[in-house]
């Protein structure tokens, strides 16, 4: 299965189908075989780097388009 991003307005960051997560040493994060996750996007997750709804409540604002 391809993977797809969405870039959600005012939201999260959505991950879809054959993907591995990463942290910045390169170690994979145990994600017990889900094909979907949500990023955190505003900065607030208390439990990055998913995220946790915390965007509903912070303020957080970014409405992204695609462009050529």
């Amino acid at each position: 299965m391809a993977t797809t991003i969405t870039i959600k307005n005012n939201g999260s960051i959505r991950v879809e189908g054959d993907f591995q997560l990463l942290d910045g040493s390169g170690n994979a994060f145990d994600l017990q075989g889900k094909t979907a996750i949500s990023l955190c996007h505003c900065g607030e997750s208390a439990n990055k780097p998913f995220c946790d709804g915390a965007h509903k409540n912070c303020g957080f604002v970014s409405e992204i388009s695609a462009v050529a």
